[in-house]
């Protein structure tokens, strides 16, 4: 299954949206996947084992389940999550763009990729359009956290 989205940050022609600067938005991206317990309130436990100038190796438990990934950054444009293939999980990739068409506006495009050929993807239609659903809902989330975090003007701090 392949699946992207897009979520707009900052719009001009709406005054109740705080607007977002790409640092804060940037920040906010990186705290999503160096402190991801809180955005993601059923994981378990995050654990950050090995790390590079622009990369970090996770490992993710959510009760008995443990995924390991690699969380790759690339500065105010994009952070990128490779899962390898693991036990019955295949390699899958989500990628998280910043984009600015303009000055002022801002989205995040949410790019998913699990793997799946065409084939398997047809099998799993039905699976596949409950998980773009839950995606896009966390994504939203996800920005609904950033924007908070910012509000309360600790984009800057480690959070765990």
């Amino acid at each position: 299954m392949k699946f992207e989205h897009l979520i707009e940050i900052n719009d001009p022609l709406n005054p109740l949206l705080d607007a977002l600067t790409i640092e804060q938005l940037w920040s906010g991206l990186v705290l999503r996947a160096e402190s991801p317990k809180l955005f993601v309130p059923q994981l378990d436990e995050a654990i950050i084992d090995e790390r590079t100038d622009n990369s970090f190796r996770r490992r993710l438990r959510y009760g008995q389940l443990v995924i390991e990934d690699r969380v790759r950054l690339e500065p105010l444009q994009r952070v990128v999550y490779d899962v390898p293939a693991q036990n019955e999980i295949t390699a899958s990739t989500l990628t998280m763009s910043i984009e600015q068409p303009t000055p002022e506006t801002l989205y995040v495009r949410f790019q998913y990729d699990d793997g799946h050929d065409a084939e398997t993807d047809a099998a799993n239609a039905m699976y596949d359009e409950f998980k773009r659903s839950a995606y896009k809902e966390a994504d939203i989330d996800t920005v609904g956290m950033i924007r908070e975090l910012a509000t309360q003007g600790r984009l800057g701090a480690t959070l765990n």
